[in-house]
């Protein structure tokens, strides 16, 4: 029997553990390649994992409900045979440095799979290797820089040192931690096997250079909410591990609202010949099975005006000092789900038809409420829309996602009295709310975008006439 041990990757996403949601499989079942195991959730998604063996389940080493993490043996297999080695990876390995090439393990050739998608398995106890984001050099001089790449590090440079930028991996409460202290997470060395900062980490660091916090103790991040703490029979309330999607938006948000300076207008529109559109488009049994609503409307409204406004399509690069204005729109469509808000988006979505804009947003809210949508999915937005109008509201002050100029939120449709054409008559009416980030746009140019997309809602022919 040879039997092969099959460690969590690195899902691609640089998160330093997931939560196991269940497995696909059992001890003693026989698996092909490629067959999915099991499903884990990350931060961002739930993902299934393939099996890089085909083989037989020797053992599970984790049980639904598990926080596993990257680096840590997950399910073993015999995969027969005296010799057998593990399948190549999907893609060659490529060293970042010479040295790199001259310190890698000798038995490099048994290292775990190379996941298609998933990214590369941590080798060595070291921290993993990174593209290094240098302009230069880096000294004391310089503020926390914010890497848009991967919104969720931040490295503050406290001591007069000068070298290549990389982003250490560690999960927010010990960043936050290592803020409080005032030490730079560049400085301190990960002890575990994944690469991971841990805050036993940055606890012994500080030792070492007798840092102290700054920062009240309540004001701690509490780690024991990663643990399960259900209520027990007759008890009043009932504790929730705070993890997954549920933090990744959490942090998401207060970044934002911390970050990127709100300002919200809104208008109500007269939108009867929208709704008439749909009813038309509704009719044709050729469109029938595209379901074009009033969101799809909204969106191609949306593309059309951001090109008339692209400050509304940009992003505030504090780091680089830059406005980077986007020539394309990844339009950002947010779905509620059971595992808390999600925002996939639509790449390229100034290129699609208005059936086609159906169709996406369709298929997106699908895959999010099916808890399917990828990392990639969620990541790359330039401009978003939320239809808080499902929910039967009329208005409401979205909060923009990190590393966008603004969301648009749809209201909800009512019938009711309206002038229109010098009388009182019943129309179909509906609120739109833009938040949008007062580093990036002026109100003018808010304002201005919010009419155009209203013009379009108010007589789709409008359409016609933008470009």
């Amino acid at each position: 029997m040879a039997v092969q041990d099959f460690k969590l990757p690195d899902l691609g996403e640089g998160l330093p553990e997931a939560e196991l949601v269940q497995w696909l499989v059992a001890v003693g079942d026989t698996v092909t390649l490629n067959q999915t195991i099991a499903e884990v959730e990350t931060a961002k998604a739930v993902v299934e994992l393939p099996s890089p063996y085909a083989g037989t389940i020797t053992a599970l080493h984790a049980a639904a409900g598990d926080v596993v993490a990257v680096g840590s043996v997950l399910i073993s297999f015999d995969i027969g045979g005296t010799d057998a080695a593990p399948p190549a990876p999907a893609e060659p390995a490529q060293a970042t440095a010479p040295e790199a090439a001259a310190s890698a393990p000798a038995e490099s050739a048994k290292s775990e799979p190379n996941l298609v998608g998933y990214g590369a398995t941590p080798q060595g106890a070291g921290r993993p290797q990174r593209r290094a984001r240098v302009a230069g050099s880096v000294t004391a001089a310089s503020d926390t820089a914010v890497l848009e790449a991967a919104p969720h590090d931040a490295i503050q440079f406290a001591d007069v040192v000068e070298r290549p930028v990389e982003r250490p991996r560690s999960t927010p409460p010990v960043r936050q931690f290592a803020k409080q202290l005032g030490i730079d997470l560049a400085l301190v060395e990960a002890t575990g096997a994944s690469g991971v900062i841990t805050r036993a980490d940055v606890e012994a660091y500080a030792t070492r250079v007798g840092a102290t916090a700054t920062a009240p103790a309540a004001a701690e991040p509490v780690e024991t909410f990663e643990m399960p703490m259900p209520a027990a029979a007759g008890e009043r309330t009932t504790r929730t591990p705070i993890r997954g999607v549920r933090r990744m938006t959490a942090d998401a948000m207060v970044r934002s609202a911390f970050t990127a300076p709100h300002v919200t207008t809104f208008l109500t529109v007269d939108v009867t010949a929208t709704s008439e559109l749909i009813a038309s488009l509704k009719g044709d049994r050729d469109l029938q099975e595209h379901r074009i609503g009033i969101m799809a409307v909204a969106a191609k409204a949306v593309c059309l005006a951001l090109g008339r406004h692209p400050g509304l399509n940009s992003k505030w690069d504090d780091e680089a000092g830059e406005i980077v204005e986007h020539h394309y729109v990844n339009l950002g469509i947010a779905a509620a789900t059971g595992r808390g808000l999600v925002v996939p988006n639509i790449r390229d979505a100034q290129e699609l038809t208005l059936v086609e804009l159906a169709d996406a947003i369709r298929g997106l809210a699908e895959t999010a409420r099916a808890g399917k949508s990828s990392p990639a999915d969620m990541m790359g937005g330039t401009f978003s829309i939320t239809n808080v109008g499902v929910f039967g509201v009329d208005a409401g002050t979205p909060i923009i996602n990190p590393g966008e100029a603004g969301i648009l939120a749809l209201g909800a449709v009512r019938r009711q009295p309206w002038e229109h054409r010098g009388e009182i008559a019943l129309r179909d009416v509906m609120t739109l709310a833009l938040s949008f980030d007062h580093r990036l746009v002026d109100g003018e140019q808010g304002s201005r975008f919010l009419v155009d997309v209203a013009d379009i809602l108010r007589e789709p022919g409008r359409a016609m006439l933008m470009r």
